[in-house]
């Protein structure tokens, strides 16, 4: 009997298999290096920590073409340890060593969990976040890497991460919507009875990545979470939760929440730290926003009360994947409850 589109539970080491696999080809890597924001806020962050990078000795966790790895070496880093697992690390070791860095960077193949450093380390320096920040929950390497190579003061970068959520009105979503109201007049079939096909179809459950415009978002964003890298624990990354509550700017239909991430290195002889931002209020970058859309609009005005709590959480399929719920009230309508989750591989056939 076939059971295509079931979902099947992942073992781990699977899950772990797929998502390395993900990091073999260059596109990847290109669309990471090329994402300006990214790349150019990290470098900046390394180089105005020098003061405590220079002659210390670093891990870069999941290094992957081991361009961080680079900076902190340009930032005077005595030695540099760049773990990676996947096979992108035999291009970390040309790298490395065209640019003549081989004395101070050495380039380890392996997941941080299995892997043996000749030292602990005064520096952690990972570029870990995933979509909605916990897709891909590379996050618990780093907290296992904090916990067993990190010597007591060390510092880690990003120290810290913020996740807040607002309501949006996605427009695409309803043109697309529409559409199937103007077929009759383009080409004389009526096809609107195709509308709440089309609804469900869009306004489904996944968790939708893409770039959400200024002038879609209707409120305030709220932030709900916060996670302090020097004290968050495993054990707190499976559930990730918090209150929020925004006051609309206008009238609207709010068809979506959109929810983003910041992450905040510490610049010591700075006055404000540096913070690398995937607000949709900021430059895009290639995590873009993570789209909930709701199962129908619901109109609001200036000033209406939106709202909820929300929950992300490892997804029972495959651990490395996020699930997001939310439950919300929009003004005088009935509280609502919905639970997302971007695909995972557990549709993908296996060998």
């Amino acid at each position: 009997m076939s059971h295509a589109g079931k979902k099947r539970k992942l073992d781990k080491s699977r899950q772990d298999s797929l998502y390395f696999d993900s990091y073999s080809d260059v596109t990847i890597h290109e669309e990471m290096i090329a994402d300006h924001v990214r790349t150019n806020t990290y470098r900046m962050a390394i180089l105005r920590n020098s003061e405590s990078i220079r002659g210390k000795v670093v891990l870069d966790v999941g290094a992957g073409t081991g361009v961080l790895s680079m900076f902190c070496a340009q930032a005077g880093a005595k030695k540099v340890y760049a773990v990676e697992a996947c096979s992108i690390a035999e291009q970390a070791v040309k790298i490395v060593k065209h640019n003549n860095m081989e004395d101070r960077i050495e380039v380890i193949r392996g997941t941080v969990e299995t892997v043996n450093l000749p030292e602990k380390v005064e520096v952690i320096v990972s570029e870990w976040m995933g979509y909605a920040l916990l897709h891909e929950s590379m996050l618990n390497s780093v907290l296992y890497a904090r916990d067993k190579w990190l010597k007591p003061g060390g510092i880690i970068l990003p120290s810290k991460a913020e996740l807040y959520i607002a309501p949006i009105c996605d427009p695409v979503a309803e043109d697309r919507l529409h559409f199937w109201y103007t077929v009759k007049d383009q080409y004389g079939v009526d096809m609107s009875c195709m509308c709440d096909f089309a609804r469900k179809c869009i306004m489904n459950s996944d968790i939708t990545v893409n770039t959400v415009t200024v002038e879609d978002v209707l409120s305030h964003p709220a932030c709900f979470a916060e996670l302090d890298l020097y004290s968050v624990t495993t054990e707190e990354l499976r559930a990730v939760k918090g209150h929020f509550r925004c006051e609309s700017f206008g009238s609207a239909a709010v068809n979506a929440f959109c929810v983003y991430f910041t992450v905040t290195f510490p610049c010591p002889d700075k006055p404000q730290a540096l913070v690398l931002s995937t607000s949709p209020f900021k430059p895009e970058t290639h995590w873009k926003q993570a789209v909930l859309y709701l199962d129908s609009p619901m109109e609001v005005v200036q000033d209406t009360l939106i709202t909820g709590e929300i929950n992300m959480y490892p997804s029972e399929e495959s651990a490395r994947h996020i699930c997001i719920h939310v439950d919300f009230t929009v003004g005088e309508h009935k509280r609502q409850s919905k639970t997302f989750s971007i695909p995972d591989w557990s549709s993908d056939p296996q060998p």
